[in-house]
């Protein structure tokens, strides 16, 4: 039997056909968009939405807190009741935006900028201590006023110090078992930056950065043979200093000595106080904004003291819900040191860790009466806009660090 002739197809319909039959061309062309979009929009982990989001927590939280501890002072001080609440929420506004920029920033690029970092910071302070730019403040001098403007030079060398060990440790990994070639290199470096800071005073403030230094060192691996006698000559000097001013001595003096247990209108004023608004707070607090120590009875109620209006206004349950989330934030830090990928974003989380869970026991156990008044804020919480931008900024080198952990 003949098999009939194929009739011919006009080429308009072979081109359509033709069109129809290449799905693998379209599916392809999808599969690239998708992975372009991917690469501008990552999905992040869950260490670095954990960091986050804890951090902005806190961060919105402290804004509140500052606007509700402030209003008296802010009006006595400044004419206005929102002065010091509005520039809180200013320095906030650029922070956070701030910290999402530094968590896209590559590490090789904060290796970079480490040394560059570390000087123009140290030369900062060092107009602080040298010149008559410096300004002194409850007996420290460490800000800089610059025309109308001022802030804290020290708050920009931890953020040097965060960027330039993660760099060093990187540069001397194999030698960190090593005192001499390893270990005592950094020190001097990290200590002079810190001597700096010492030479203005502020003796809160050194004591977190040495922490910060040599906790950092010891999370990463050294050996804790290698760091004794750093702490033990930090922990003399620390001594000396605080037995050098009169001032320090008075309140060290009363807080060893327990002269803060009747009332007294000098150097326990502040720890009584301090007590008196958390005692006024009971479980369930007076009431958001209704603190009766923010009346000029508490100093610094919206700085160093701001926990005692937390536990006034907020209650036992107010202060345990802000250590619990400190505590979250310390769990957040230990699983991106524990997932980071590289000797930079393990030091640097380290330091970071060290410096912002730190610095939040002592501020919290000062008002505790566990430590004597050291004059450190409560991270990402208490008013301070130099504070507020550096810690927020370091946060976001370890978000980086979380973001390349995560690509694993």
């Amino acid at each position: 039997m003949a098999t009939p002739p194929r009739t011919a197809r006009p080429k308009s319909e072979r081109t359509k056909t033709a069109r129809r039959a290449t799905p693998p061309e379209r599916d392809g062309a999808a599969a690239a968009a998708r992975i372009r979009i991917a690469r501008l929009f990552p999905v992040e982990s869950a260490d670095y939405f954990l960091l986050l989001g804890t951090t902005i927590f806190l961060t919105v939280f402290g804004f509140v807190m500052v606007v509700s501890s402030s209003l008296v002072e802010s009006q006595i001080e400044d004419g206005g009741f929102l002065v010091q609440a509005s520039r809180q929420g200013m320095f906030a506004l650029i922070g956070v935006p701030l910290m999402l920029l530094a968590s896209r920033v590559p590490e090789h690029w904060w290796m970079r900028l480490a040394w560059p970092a570390l000087a123009l910071s140290c030369a900062l302070q060092l107009l602080v201590v040298a010149t008559d730019l410096g300004v002194e403040d409850g007996g420290n001098t460490n800000w800089l006023a610059i025309g109308s403007v001022q802030f804290q030079p020290s708050e920009a060398i931890k953020v040097s110090l965060v960027m330039w060990l993660g760099m060093i440790v990187t540069k001397k990994q194999q030698q960190l078992g090593d005192f001499t070639h390893g270990i005592l290199p950094i020190l001097i470096v990290g200590g002079g930056a810190i001597g700096l800071v010492l030479l203005g005073g502020d003796l809160g403030t050194v004591m977190i950065m040495g922490g910060m230094l040599l906790g950092a060192l010891f999370l990463i691996g050294v050996k804790l043979r290698l760091l004794l006698v750093p702490v033990v000559l930090g922990a003399v000097v620390f001594g000396l200093v605080a037995v050098s001013s009169e001032s320090r001595m008075r309140r060290i003096t009363s807080f060893l000595q327990e002269q803060c247990t009747s009332i007294d209108t000098g150097d326990c004023w502040q720890v009584q106080h301090g007590m008196f608004a958390l005692a006024n707070g009971g479980i369930f607090g007076v009431g958001l904004g209704n603190s009766a120590a923010k009346w000029s009875w508490l100093p610094a109620a919206d700085n160093d003291f701001i926990f005692a209006i937390v536990g006034e206004e907020l209650g036992l349950i107010g202060a345990i819900v802000v250590i619990g989330m400190f505590v979250l934030l310390a769990i957040a830090f230990t699983r991106v040191l524990r997932h980071a990928p590289t000797p930079f974003g393990r030091a640097a989380t380290a330091a970071v860790l060290v410096w912002v869970i730190g610095q939040a026991c002592v501020n919290i156990g000062v008002v505790l009466k566990v430590f004597p008044v050291l004059g450190v804020p409560l991270p990402l919480v208490s008013a301070g806009g130099t504070a507020l931008l550096t810690t927020l900024f370091a946060i976001g080198i370890v978000l980086s660090v979380a973001r390349r952990a995560g690509v694993r």
